[in-house]
């Protein structure tokens, strides 16, 4: 509104806090986030937790405030002559008209190439799948022996032995000792998991460290340390800084935990909650031991009650043939009565079967004198016989055939073919 105002009318006359207004708005529109570095002075914490200092490099320097629900998300304190990187939006404070960055995020100085090279060795490694969920393995339920790499100094080390014995005190803890930060310290962890692959004497294996700066955790972002956790034949946990801590270690991984004692909660189950469940299943299978006992002697019972002793079986088998033998002596004086009946019934059958056998022999010969009758080769014997025109076609009428034919004539014993010379009609 303020900017139409100059467009339109030149002559108009701003107030103070007009001005100030527009231009914090040409500010703002005009320059997007960005990231500003330089060194810290004149800094101030509020009892409100906002922070305000100076931005400063050798020709100039810049008012800077970064109010509490921003800066409470930062895990280190800034120092006055601390050379930093800060994410701020440029803008103006109205009321003394001071010009000002309003910071989003802060970082050391020099944290930019690591975020680049952490961000570059990323996309890499994901190329490459090594983050894949596919080539994760699972956990063992409960390992026989547990492989811890970390700094026997570090306290994440206490923590994770302290979490280990609480939950499960029985499993024997391998330490790998090596230096989680510093010159060498990658090459040297890289190192301690091809030792523990080589080895094979653990079940699961936990790469542990406390939190600390991206400087800090470094040695858990080279390429080395990755390669080697995606090689490694042994399930393994990284556990490394705090919640909000995230290394490559912790994509390679098979599973990644927000701190090392989750790490230790991650591979054991807990001993109580073992005892549990295992009393329940003792209960449980009592009790289907004790209903399986109970069906048992209850089909017992009822198979006792159909056994038969073997005296009570002989008596009612001895019972049973008595009785048969007397059904023999009623049935034997019958014998020969069905002897003779017997006989009787074979002579009268084959004197059946000879009638039979003889009417069928004289109707066989009367059926065959009568074939001999239609015979035509007996009628041809008698004299007769077939004549055929030139198609083969027997001939009955003499008006079928045409002058001068040539016939065919079969006789009772061979045949003779004739010319048609002459006919007459049917009489």
């Amino acid at each position: 509104m303020v900017l139409d105002l100059i467009t339109d009318n030149k002559n108009y006359v701003f107030s103070v806090s007009e001005l100030n207004q527009a231009a914090k708005r040409l500010l703002e529109n005009g320059l997007p986030l960005l990231w500003v570095r330089g060194e810290i002075s004149n800094l101030v914490c509020a009892a409100s937790g906002h922070w305000y200092f100076s931005l400063k490099d050798q020709q100039a320097q810049v008012r800077c405030v970064m109010f509490r629900h921003k800066s409470q998300y930062l895990e280190w304190q800034p120092k006055n002559g601390m050379q930093v990187e800060v994410l701020a939006l440029a803008t103006l404070y109205e009321t003394r008209g001071d010009f000002q960055l309003t910071l989003e995020q802060m970082r050391p100085a020099g944290l930019g190439v690591l975020y680049e090279a952490f961000e570059r060795l990323k996309r890499k490694l994901e190329e490459e799948q090594l983050f894949a969920a596919a080539r994760k393995r699972p956990l063992p339920f409960l390992p026989a022996q547990i492989g811890i790499i970390t700094s026997p100094q570090a306290a994440a080390l206490r923590d994770v032995l302290t979490t280990l014995t609480k939950r499960m005190p029985g499993i024997p803890v391998i330490l790998y000792p090596v230096p989680v930060q510093g010159a060498g310290a990658a090459q040297k962890i890289a190192q301690a998991i091809e030792q523990a692959n080589e080895r094979a004497e653990c079940d699961v294996l936990l790469l542990c460290r406390g939190g600390g700066s991206i400087e800090d955790l470094w040695a858990f972002n080279e390429e080395v340390v990755a390669r080697a956790i995606a090689a490694s034949r042994i399930p393994l946990v990284s556990g490394v800084g705090h919640e909000t801590d995230f290394t490559i270690a912790d994509f390679v991984a098979d599973q990644r935990a927000a701190t090392p004692t989750a790490a230790a909660q991650l591979v054991t189950p807990q001993r109580q909650e073992l005892l549990q469940r295992l009393q329940q299943l003792a209960q449980r299978l009592a009790r289907n031991s004790q209903r399986h006992f109970e069906r048992v002697m209850q089909q017992l019972d009822y198979l006792q009650r159909r056994l038969i002793h073997p005296a009570q079986r002989v008596q009612q088998q001895t019972q049973h043939l008595a009785h048969l033998q007397q059904r023999l002596h009623r049935v034997r004086p019958a014998i020969g009565q069905f002897n003779v009946r017997q006989m009787e019934l074979r002579r009268r059958l084959q004197a059946s079967m000879q009638h039979t056998f003889q009417g069928m022999s004289l109707r066989l010969h009367n059926v065959q004198q009568h074939l001999l009758h239609l015979d035509p080769q007996q009628v041809l014997a008698r004299g007769y016989s077939l004549v055929r025109d030139e198609h083969g076609e027997l001939v009955t009428d003499s008006a079928t055939l045409s002058p001068d034919a040539c016939l065919d004539i079969t006789f009772a014993r061979g045949w003779a073919q004739a010319r048609l010379t002459g006919k007459s009609p049917a009489q």
